[in-house]
């Protein structure tokens, strides 16, 4: 988690909670948004959601 920065429960708090982290979310296509919601318990922060979006984009993970 980021020190300093304010962390929450899970990706669907931090969705919840934080506006610029939602936004960021809505930009992301149904299937990027699926395959991030599988780490719902691992992403606290808006830099964990962002790094795990470009992780997923760089792996070209397959959906589910």
């Amino acid at each position: 988690m980021d020190h300093g920065l304010p962390g929450y429960l899970c990706l669907t708090d931090l969705l919840d909670q934080d506006l610029s982290a939602y936004e960021f979310f809505q930009t992301l296509s149904p299937e990027e948004q699926s395959n991030l919601r599988r780490y719902d318990s691992e992403i606290a922060t808006f830099s964990e959601l962002q790094a795990q979006a470009a992780r997923l984009r760089a792996e070209g993970e397959p959906e589910w």
